[in-house]
This record gives structure tokens, C-alpha cells and sequence, in this order.
């Protein structure tokens, strides 16, 4: 079988020039390369480049994606928008680790799983996840705890591993988080534990009058660095970086959730078992529903012939003479209404005489006989 490999690199907060453009064309002669990215897949062959450095030099956002079942993505933003040491307490594994360089931190994150069965096609599953790379700049940290958690969901920590400061919101994911968590395959019983000590999210957008005095609070030589930064065009995440100030939480004020890998994982193996038996519950009332009415059905059928019996087996012996496979599947569902009506009238010896008959008259018929003792027709 041939492999599969998808490879996108997307540039955000700065176009790549048309230097950077050339030096990745000379490592590349297919990809679709324009000022804000890469995109290629491959059949044979691999990339003849480093993701890790290319994120490094070049890109905000990386996702690779194979055939066998390994997903990747990576972000990278500004050392003054996201602190490395704040990453660090989340990505603490295999599945989600990070570094960072003079300027950037990039958050690195992988899932593998050999055994799916998805159809990979490498198409749209960065733009749905890109936006929340800018909640995550505007200091939602609901990322980083998912980062954390793929690590406690590939058993890549010490049961008793505490948890991180738990942030706001995880029972009420956005869109793009949706995606991300459907991109890693995270256990959805493992993230509803989770969120069980996570407070809502408070997304209502300050007012215009709260935000006037806030401005009115800054002084003077502050605001004349931000009107600087918006005229010189480093002005990316300013707008994140005033909100985050503006609410005066920081993620250090988090505190932890108090819980263990370990009590996570397990609390996520209970879920999973009450889910299945309530599922095993609700498939056998279903499964009593769907009897009872099968056999109302029977009953008031039945009833429909009642009383009409002798003209059913010269409806039954019509079929058989046409000597047709389907006549004959029809006939024998005539005769087992017949034995049917004549068990719950208590009058199987005259059923069984006409069945005895019927097969004398009819013992050169071979595919017929068979029909009837598949039934059980004597």
C-alpha cells in the first residue's frame, strides 16, 4: 500500500519574503508555496526539510497528517504574547512538548493511532483549528490543557502527577477547539472529567464606556508606546495583549485542580463504563420495544385470517403450481401463518394431516421440501 503524507505550514503574523519563498521552491518543486504558506502531500518520498526548524524560521502553524495514522500540529507565538514557562507546565510529554527560541514559543502536539479507520485527507483540518491559536495569544488557556491532557490520555505521566491549573470554560469548547480535539483523537469521557472542575467561561465583551476608563487609567507614556507599536506594524497581538491587562488575570493566577493523572483516568474509565451500560440498557429496551411490536403486528395479522384458512391453502396450493422460487418463499409464508392459527386454535392435527398431504403430493418438488423443513413445517 502507498503511504500518505500531508504537510501544511501556514505564516500569520508575518508573510514569508520572497527570499524565504525561494530558499523553501529549492527544497520543494511541487508544493504550493505562496507569501503565507506550504502545502504539500507526498505518496513516496518525505519532506527534505525539518518542521522544527522551518516553524522556527518561518511558520506559526504546522499540521502533518499520514495514512498510518500519525497527526500532528504545532503553533508558534510570541515569547511577549505566550511565556514559555506557562507552556512548560502542559506540555510535559511525548504527545505535547514545546521549546522556544529568542523570539517565539511553539507548542508541539501529536497523536497516533494506528488502528483507525479514517478516510486522511489533509484538506481543512488547519483552518478549522488556526483560531484558536489567537484565543489562545488573547490568554484562553484551554489549549495548553488539552495539550496536557493528550499526554495523561497516552499514559506518558505518573498516575500521581498533579494536575496543572485548570482554566475556565472546558465544558463549553469553541469551534476550533472542537476541531483540535477531534485532529488529537481525545478521549470525549476523559475531557468531560476533566471539565467537571473547570467554571464557565465568561465570554461577554467589555463595554465601550469599561474600556474608556480603563484607557484613561494608563498613563501617558504607556499609551504613547502603544500608539508607536500600532504605527511601526507591531501591532499582531496588541489588541490580545491590552484585553489580557484589561481583565488583570494572568495565567498564574489559575490555580491547580487539585486532581491527578491517575484520578483522571480513572474517573474517565468509570464514565466510560456507565455510558456503556446505560447504552446496553437503552439498545435492550429498544431491542423489547421493537419485539412487542413485532408481535402485535404478528397477532393482528393472524387475526386478519382467522376464519379464512381454507381459502389460504388454496391460495397456497396456487403458489406451488406456478413452480416459482418467489411463489414458493411466499407459500411457505401462507403455511407457517397456518400452523400459527392452528397451534393457538388447538387444532395441530389437522395442520399436520394437510402438511402430510401436501408433501406427498408434491415429492418431486426438492426446493420446495427444503423450503418447508427449514421452517419447520412437518
Amino acid at each position: 500500500m502507498s503511504e500518505y503524507q500531508y504537510y501544511e505550514f501556514v505564516s500569520i503574523d508575518q508573510p514569508l519574503t520572497l527570499t524565504q519563498q525561494q530558499e523553501l521552491r529549492a527544497l520543494s518543486t511541487r508544493a504550493r508555496i505562496t507569501s503565507s504558506s506550504f502545502v504539500n502531500d507526498y505518496q513516496w518520498g518525505n519532506l527534505k526539510g525539518d518542521p522544527q526548524t522551518w516553524m522556527e524560521r518561518y511558520f506559526d502553524a504546522f499540521l502533518y497528517l499520514t495514512n498510518w495514522g500519525t497527526q500532528r500540529i504545532a503553533l508558534r507565538l510570541p515569547v511577549n504574547v505566550l511565556s514559555p514557562d506557562i507552556v512548560a507546565k502542559y506540555c510535559v510529554g511525548g504527545s505535547a512538548r514545546s521549546w522556544s527560541t529568542r523570539t517565539h514559543v511553539i507548542l508541539d502536539l501529536l497523536s497516533e493511532d494506528e488502528d483507525s479507520d479514517e478516510v486522511y485527507d489533509g484538506g481543512g483540518h488547519l483552518a478549522a483549528i488556526l483560531p484558536a491559536r489567537t484565543e489562545l495569544a488573547a490568554g484562553d488557556r484551554r489549549l495548553l490543557y488539552l495539550a496536557w491532557l493528550l499526554c495523561v490520555q497516552g499514559r506518558e505521566l505518573d498516575d500521581d502527577e498533579p494536575e496543572p491549573p485548570v482554566p475556565p470554560g472546558l465544558g463549553n469548547l469553541s469551534g476550533p477547539l472542537h476541531a483540535l480535539v477531534e485532529f488529537l483523537r481525545l478521549d470525549p469521557d476523559l475531557l468531560a472529567v476533566a471539565a467537571e472542575t473547570s467554571p464557565p467561561l465568561h465570554e461577554k465583551a467589555p463595554s465601550t464606556s469599561a474600556l474608556s476608563r480603563w484607557v484613561k487609567t494608563l498613563p501617558e507614556s504607556e499609551k504613547d508606546k502603544i500608539v508607536l507599536r500600532l504605527l511601526s506594524g507591531d501591532h499582531t497581538h496588541l489588541r490580545s495583549e491590552l484585553l489580557r491587562r484589561f481583565n488583570g488575570t494572568t495565567p498564574e493566577d489559575l490555580t491547580g485542580g487539585g486532581r491527578t493523572a491517575g484520578e483522571l483516568l480513572t474517573s474517565a474509565e468509570k464514565r466510560w463504563a456507565h455510558r456503556q451500560q446505560l447504552a446496553r440498557q437503552r439498545d435492550a429496551a429498544e431491542r423489547k420495544h421493537r419485539e412487542q411490536a413485532a408481535a402485535a403486528a404478528r397477532e393482528q395479522h393472524l387475526n386478519a385470517l382467522a376464519g379464512r384458512q381454507e381459502q389460504v391453502w388454496q391460495q397456497v396450493a396456487a403458489m406451488i403450481e406456478t413452480k416459482k422460487p418467489k411463489e414458493y418463499d411466499a407459500a411457505v409464508a401462507l403455511m407457517a401463518d397456518l400452523k400459527a392459527l392452528a397451534e393457538r386454535g388447538s387444532d395441530t392435527v389437522t395442520f399436520r394431516r394437510r402438511m402430510r398431504q401436501l408433501r406427498e403430493r408434491h415429492a418431486r418438488k426438492p426446493s420446495l421440501l427444503d423450503r418447508l423443513n427449514r421452517a419447520g413445517l412437518g
